[in-house]
């Protein structure tokens, strides 16, 4: 696992960048909040509000993302408010706390800037929680809370504003239908009712860190859309949580709320968080669980005692959230892999569409950008058939399916990362050839559209013609490449997923 993460693609370093901007604004956010309150809770509350506008915020445009911070304390500071004012009413705060849980989750029909939105609600009310604050805290809190958004925004959209340069991918969830047919509709019931089981294992265990079993649940449900996946992520956050408590009992219960040693070692946490979060959840939640153990430890109530019942909450909240997505209106895997594997088809006709435009001439054609949306598709596709390439699978079938799958959309885009390098190409020039080409490639993606297989026989490879341009003999090789890799993909998506494959 250690060495997917460090060998895993990191196209235009982004995930660096990303972990690098959010240690530095993150660090500014905490010091300029510390230095204005001169409390340790405001400085904890402005920290977790700049990681989560770093971290949440992913509309696609710069002015969209600076849009959706400004309106998180808008969302932010009502739900704060709530929270601590219903402290002291056990019956009327979990309610709200389930409410707020259910608005959250909807809201990501709206898109990212309702996803950010609905965690930044959420993740107020458990920093309430969290902080056991009261009323009297309030204008500190926001003090901070702003002052830290404020700072987090100056060095997002400012002094490192990294997107105007390079391309950032943002994939739309899928919605699909309406009403209960709708997944952020039964998403949202859903976590709902694994957060009451949650809520109420969680207060049976400790009436004090309860709310670690919610919070469990919360994020297991984020950027997850059938029930496999749900259940692979739960599975994930209990083997992160278990192996960074154990960290956490060799490096943060040493430290005894060392104020310089913590904040060193909260900021590598900080970067591990945003380096890892896109290629492996369990690294993400080990680091997640270390800093948690840091910041406790900085609070002065770490102990080998509290990092156990912590294990035991992300258990109870594991185990409400399989139930859930279980039980409660489940989503089948088989639709929600089917549908992104069609997006990323679609896309790798748009892709071809591009290119041959750019080849042909076209001053405004620029394959590029769809490129790198592929792959964000294709990160999408891992993720969703991330179940059934578990090791702990115990379908071969289905498992060397959904393999062969994965190996192919690869080739895909392998083949369309070439083509659009050839396209780059200012000096390559048209080939009546391309527009055939690129007509098969569009014939074999809308064959494998069809819930039936359809036959589409495969042309030979064109072979070299001195007198036309190497540029675009090199694209027709790619395209034709493309052609039969696609075809290939005909057997498993248009047989049995139950079946065993037969081999070529």
């Amino acid at each position: 696992m250690l060495k997917r993460m460090l060998v895993a693609p990191d196209p235009g370093r982004l995930r660096l960048r990303n972990a690098t901007r959010a240690v530095f604004g993150i660090g500014l956010a905490v010091t300029f909040s510390g230095l204005a309150s001169h409390s340790l809770p405001a400085a904890v509350a402005g920290g977790l509000a700049a990681l989560l506008a770093l971290f949440t915020v992913t509309d696609a445009r710069v002015r969209d993302q600076a849009l959706t911070t400004s309106l998180l304390p808008l969302v932010g500071f009502p739900v704060l408010a709530l929270a601590t004012a219903l402290h002291d009413y056990p019956l009327a705060r979990d309610l709200a706390f389930l409410a707020v849980v259910c608005a959250g989750v909807y809201a990501r029909r709206w898109g990212p800037r309702g996803h950010a939105l609905g965690i930044f609600a959420f993740m107020a009310f458990f920093m309430a929680q969290f902080l056991h604050a009261v009323p009297g805290q309030l204008p500190e809190l926001y003090t901070a809370v702003a002052l830290s958004l404020v700072t987090s925004s100056t060095v997002r959209f400012g002094l490192w504003c990294y997107e105007r340069r390079l391309p950032v991918p943002v994939v739309p969830a899928l919605h699909g239908g309406s009403g209960l047919a709708r997944t952020t509709t039964r998403q949202a019931i859903q976590a709902t009712a694994a957060a009451a089981f949650a809520l109420g294992v969680g207060q049976f265990l400790s009436a004090d860190r309860w709310y670690w079993a919610v919070g469990t649940v919360w994020w297991i449900f984020v950027n997850t859309a059938s029930r496999g996946e749900t259940l692979v992520r739960g599975f994930r956050r209990v083997l992160g949580t278990v192996v960074g408590i154990a960290v956490g009992l060799l490096v943060a219960v040493p430290l005894h709320g060392d104020t310089a040693l913590t904040a060193a070692l909260v900021a590598v946490c900080v970067f591990g968080i945003f380096y890892t979060a896109a290629v492996s959840y369990s690294w993400m939640v080990f680091f997640v669980t270390v800093m948690a153990g840091l910041l406790y430890g900085l609070l002065g109530v770490l102990n080998p005692g509290l990092l156990v019942l912590r294990l035991a909450e992300t258990g109870a909240g594991a185990l409400g959230a399989t139930l859930a997505v279980v039980l409660v209106l489940p989503v089948t895997l088989h639709a929600t892999t089917d549908a992104w594997i069609q997006r990323a088809l679609h896309c790798v006709h748009a892709c071809t569409a591009e290119a041959a435009a750019r080849l042909a001439g076209s001053p405004t054609a620029d394959p590029a950008p769809r490129v790198t949306e592929l792959e964000a598709l294709l990160g999408r596709v891992r993720l969703s058939l991330a179940p059934l390439v578990h090791p702990l699978n115990p379908l071969r079938a289905r498992k060397a399916r959904a393999r062969q799958v994965l190996v192919l959309l690869d080739l895909c885009a392998r083949e369309v990362r070439g083509l659009a390098a050839v396209a780059a190409d200012p000096d390559a020039s048209h080939d009546a050839r391309l527009d055939a080409a690129c007509r098969r490639v569009e014939s074999a993606v809308l064959a494998l559209a069809q819930p039936r297989p359809v036959r589409t026989e495969l042309l030979a490879a064109p072979a070299h013609a001195p007198h036309h341009h190497p540029g675009a003999e090199a694209a027709l090789t790619h395209l034709h490449a493309l052609e039969g890799v696609l075809a290939e993909l005909a057997a498993p998506l248009h047989t049995s997923p139950r079946s065993p494959l037969v081999p070529a």
